[in-house]
C-alpha cells in the first residue's frame, strides 16, 4: 500500500507533491498503480447501492428493482493504528460494480446481456428514456470504436440543456466517467467541448477588488446563484419538492426534516455555504457593538447569534432588512432569458407585472420550513435599483433603471 502524489492531503502542501506522477508520496521512489484490487483481493465484499429509477410520476417512466442493489467487489482488508481492520477498494471497483458489470464475481445484480432489464442496461434505459436499445447500443459502440481507432478523438459537446437541471452532476459524472473510460481526455480532437461559460471574462480582474472587498479580506467566499435567486425571488414559497423525495433510499430520512430552503439556511450556520446578505444586522456596526460591550467582533456576534439577538438573513428573507436592494448585471441576460423562474423575479425583484399561476404554500396548504419565518404575503419589489451593462437592448435592458454601454467583441483589441 502506498499514499501517492496527488493524493487529497497533498494539495495544500508545501512540496509539490500535488501533481499526478506515479511516485510514493513519502519516498520519492517510481510506482506502478492498480486501478483495481480484482485478482490481488482479500475477500469479495456485498456494497449496497441506492437504485432511484423505481421513483415513478407522471413525467418519468420507472423501472421497479430493489431500492438498495446489492453488488460484489473485491477488496482488502487492512489493519488501522489503533489495531481495528478494514475493508478498502479502488474507486475504480466500485463503479465497475455501480455499473453493474459481472466480472467474474457472481454478481446476481449484474446483467448477462444488454436485452436484460437491470440497472442501467439499454433495455432498462430504454424503458424509461423510450429510445431503442440499438440506437443505445450503436451510438456507445461508435463513440469507443473511434475513440479506439483515432487515440481518444471522441468528442462530447454540451450545450445549454442537460446542466440547468436536477442532478446535473450526475449526467456530467457520467459522461466524464465514458470520456476517461475511453481514453479522450487531454486528446487534441476528444474530450469535453462545454458551450456555456467557458467565455474568458476578461474584466474579472479588475472588477473583483471591488465587488468582494478585496483590500479588506481574501479570498472572498462567493455565494453559489443558485441559492441566491431560490431565496431572494422567493422561489422556495411555492416549492413542492420535499427532502424526502430526493434523499437516498440508504439514508436516515429522521435526519432530513423541513423544506428544501430550510438545508441552505442549516448550511449557512454550519459555514458551509457563503450567503449574501448574511446576517439581519448590518456587518459594519458590529464592531462599534462589541467595542462598546468590552468584546471582540467575533466573540460579540458568536454571543448574539446563540442568544438571537442577531439571526441570519435566510431566516427572515421576508424582513425588509434582510434583502437585496442594488443588482448590477453584465454578461448576463438575466431577465427574461438565463435565469431560472424569471416569473418570481419580476414579481418579487421586480415588483412589476408577472405570470405567476401557481398558488404558494399557504394557499395550497403544503409544507412550510422550519428553519424560516413563514409571512402570508410575500414581499414583492425588492430591489431599489438594477443596472445593466450591455451593448444590446435585451429584454434585461427593458426592465432596467440605468443601461450602460459597452464594447462588442469586434470592437475590443488584445
Amino acid at each position: 500500500m502506498t499514499v501517492p502524489n496527488g493524493s487529497l492531503g497533498f494539495r495544500w502542501g508545501d512540496k509539490g507533491k500535488w501533481n499526478l506522477e506515479q511516485r510514493d508520496g513519502k519516498t520519492g521512489e517510481e510506482i506502478e498503480l492498480r486501478l483495481s484490487l480484482l485478482g490481488s483481493h482479500d475477500e469479495v465484499a456485498n456494497v449496497g447501492f441506492p437504485y432511484f429509477g423505481g421513483e415513478g410520476s407522471e413525467h418519468f417512466n420507472k423501472v421497479d428493482l430493489e431500492n438498495i442493489l446489492l453488488h460484489k467487489l473485491p477488496a482488502k482488508r487492512l489493519q488501522l493504528a489503533d489495531g481495528s481492520t478494514a475493508l478498502v477498494t479502488t474507486v475504480y471497483d466500485l463503479t465497475m460494480a455501480n455499473y453493474g458489470l459481472e466480472r467474474g464475481l457472481n454478481d446476481d445484480n449484474c446483467a448477462a446481456g444488454y436485452d436484460e432489464v437491470k440497472a442501467y442496461t439499454p433495455a432498462w434505459a430504454e424503458k424509461i428514456t423510450g429510445v431503442s436499445r440499438a440506437h443505445i447500443i450503436r451510438t456507445a459502440r461508435e463513440f469507443a470504436d473511434n475513440a479506439d481507432k483515432t487515440h481518444g478523438r471522441s468528442m462530447i459537446i454540451v450545450g445549454a440543456g442537460l446542466n440547468h437541471w436536477f442532478h446535473l452532476d450526475m449526467n456530467y459524472r457520467g459522461l466524464i466517467n465514458m470520456l476517461i473510460f475511453c481514453g479522450c481526455v487531454g486528446q487534441s480532437g476528444g474530450g469535453w467541448a462545454h458551450y456555456v461559460g467557458q467565455e474568458k471574462l476578461r474584466p474579472q480582474t479588475g472588477w473583483q477588488p471591488l465587488a468582494f472587498a478585496l483590500d479588506w479580506q481574501r479570498p472572498a467566499r462567493h455565494m453559489n446563484s443558485t441559492s441566491y435567486f431560490y431565496n431572494h425571488s422567493s422561489q422556495w414559497r411555492y416549492e413542492t419538492v420535499t427532502a424526502q423525495e430526493l434523499l437516498s433510499p440508504m439514508a436516515d430520512k429522521s435526519r432530513y426534516s423541513g423544506h428544501l430552503i430550510d438545508f441552505n439556511v442549516r448550511a449557512e450556520r454550519m459555514g458551509w455555504l457563503p450567503s449574501a446578505p448574511q446576517l439581519g444586522v448590518n456587518p459594519l456596526r458590529i464592531a462599534d457593538e462589541a467595542k462598546k460591550a468590552g468584546m471582540t467582533p467575533v466573540d460579540y456576534t458568536v454571543k448574539s447569534l446563540k442568544e438571537g439577538s442577531i439571526r441570519f438573513a435566510a431566516e427572515q428573507p421576508e424582513n425588509g432588512k434582510n434583502h437585496p436592494r442594488n443588482l448590477f448585471i453584465w454578461r448576463s441576460n438575466l431577465l427574461g432569458s438565463s435565469g431560472k423562474g424569471h416569473e418570481y423575479m419580476l414579481k418579487y425583484l421586480l415588483g412589476t407585472e408577472n405570470g405567476i399561476q401557481g398558488k404558494d404554500l399557504g394557499k395550497q396548504g403544503g409544507v412550510k420550513p422550519e428553519e424560516v419565518e413563514w409571512r402570508d404575503n410575500g414581499l414583492d419589489g425588492k430591489l431599489d435599483l438594477v443596472v445593466t451593462l450591455d451593448f444590446r437592448l435585451s429584454s434585461t435592458c427593458l426592465y432596467s433603471d440605468i443601461v450602460l454601454p459597452t464594447a462588442t467583441w469586434y470592437e475590443k483589441t488584445t
